[in-house]
């Protein structure tokens, strides 16, 4: 008697997980190793990245972009091979897990790329809790979040999300209680900047005018204060980012960005991480709106979001 082939089941399940900016970031001098210390204040903000991941018969990992995208995928370079980060997080959750399957991974892009707000580590994160669900692997978020670091300094923030306060090279994270809104305009390019050159760049400026940075050692206690406190005008006055003049030496449009931004109700503006996304403070969320209309009417790409918000979580889990 024949016994019945198995059939195989696909299952898709899609994650979403959100791009960061930095309310602030301190840069220490290049150490031996070739990094930086850092002390900052990550924010998770209302821009997601979506992973969907389907199991596949066929060994191995595939990854595609989804026509979802809102980025023009013709003007970005994306790699889709083992270069990718997804690709790298999906090859470290095989390796843990007992029975991991073929899977493709289905990405969607939203959050600007090399813009400094970690959308590559967003899309590592979502692939990370994608595939541990896929593969019913068990792994607690703490273990996650242990992978996640091997990935790279965003990854574990975006598997966190909220509000964090990042040392070491960002990867060494502490919670921090703010959970009241801020709210802010994205102002996105249509260039990315490389993270490496800009921090080469900022080692230039400071070697040119003798300046020695100081080990960072935390952050500043105010900027917590007024996050927790969701007040804008006094986050205003404490904004800072040791990256940004390196970013403006690169790309000198982002002054520019910066002074319309502020001239069209902005309260204040900087430069995310190593840019060149600029990320502009609002009010409140009217008055986002608000300048995110006048700044597309000037011609410039402009998005109001806000933040905290969670980090990567499963939106949905389906058989096919």
């Amino acid at each position: 008697m024949n016994t019945p082939a198995v059939r195989f089941a696909a299952r898709t399940v899609r994650v979403k997980a959100p791009g960061k900016i930095n309310v602030s970031l301190d840069v220490g001098p290049l150490r031996p190793d070739g990094y930086h210390s850092v002390a900052s204040v990550y924010l998770a903000v209302s821009l997601y990245e979506e992973v969907a991941a389907t199991s596949t018969e066929t060994p191995g990992i595939t990854v595609s972009l989804s026509p979802g995208s809102t980025l023009d995928l013709d003007a970005v370079d994306i790699p889709l091979d083992a270069s990718n980060l997804a690709y790298r997080a999906a090859a470290i959750m095989a390796d843990v897990s007992e029975h991991a399957t073929g899977v493709h991974l289905e990405i969607t892009k939203r959050v600007p790329v090399a813009g400094g707000m970690g959308g590559g580590s967003a899309d590592a994160a979502a692939t990370l809790l994608a595939c541990d669900a896929l593969w019913n692997s068990g792994l607690s978020r703490e273990e996650l979040a242990h992978l996640a670091a091997e990935l790279g300094a965003d990854v574990p923030f975006s598997l966190l999300g909220g509000t964090a306060v990042g040392l070491g090279v960002g990867d060494q994270l502490s919670p921090a209680l703010a959970k009241a809104k801020t709210h802010w305009v994205l102002v996105t390019a249509d260039f990315g900047l490389s993270t490496p050159e800009v921090f080469r760049t900022l080692d230039r400026l400071r070697e040119a005018e003798g300046v020695h940075a100081d080990e960072p050692t935390g952050v500043d206690p105010h900027i917590l204060a007024a996050l927790r406190g969701g007040d804008a005008d006094a986050l205003s006055r404490i904004l800072v980012n040791d990256l940004q003049r390196a970013s403006i030496e690169l790309a000198p449009s982002l002054r520019d960005t910066l002074g319309i931004g502020e001239s069209h109700g902005a309260i204040a503006g900087i430069v995310s991480g190593s840019g060149p996304t600029v990320a502009l403070l609002a009010d409140d969320s009217v008055a986002a709106e608000a300048l995110a209309e006048d700044l597309q009417h000037q011609g410039l790409s402009a998005l109001a979001v806000h933040g905290p918000v969670p980090g990567a979580r499963i939106i949905s889990d389906t058989l096919l």
